[in-house]
């Protein structure tokens, strides 16, 4: 596994596990509620790959063009700090689901959205769903 890459082996693709995360996982927001991430541990023996991640965003949110770039930024903005839950769940043998989705971000609202305005709220969830797994 690359330090700073996201392989197609740590994305939620298949529905059953979106499903899955959604119907028995657990909902955390950023401080300044802009995301939001529903996340699943799992306890499983020597994982392969600990953390497998997702973004979701509804078509309200906004155009196709405004709902890519988010995307693209919180990929990025995770792939950039994923150390932060990759140590921390094969440090304790568990593999962890999660999905990013905006939650106070829109269109309508928020037009132009940097890597600046994601990233924070990224690591501050990934450190509140660091210290809820202990």
């Amino acid at each position: 596994m690359k330090k700073f890459g996201l392989t197609k082996y740590e994305r939620i693709k298949r529905k059953k596990d979106f499903e899955l995360v959604y119907s028995s996982g657990k909902a955390v927001f950023s401080q300044n509620r802009k995301l939001k991430a529903v996340y699943r541990f799992v306890k499983c023996e020597n994982p392969v790959i600990p953390v497998k991640f997702a973004c979701a965003i509804s078509k309200k949110s906004g155009k196709a063009v405004w709902r890519n770039r988010v995307k693209r930024l919180l990929r990025d903005s995770y792939r950039l700090n994923k150390e932060i839950l990759v140590s921390h769940c094969s440090v304790n043998s568990l593999c962890l689901m999660v999905v990013f989705s905006p939650y106070g971000l829109n269109g309508k609202m928020n037009r132009v959205v940097t890597l600046n305005d994601i990233m924070p709220d990224v690591i501050d969830i990934m450190n509140k769903i660091k210290t809820f797994s202990k």
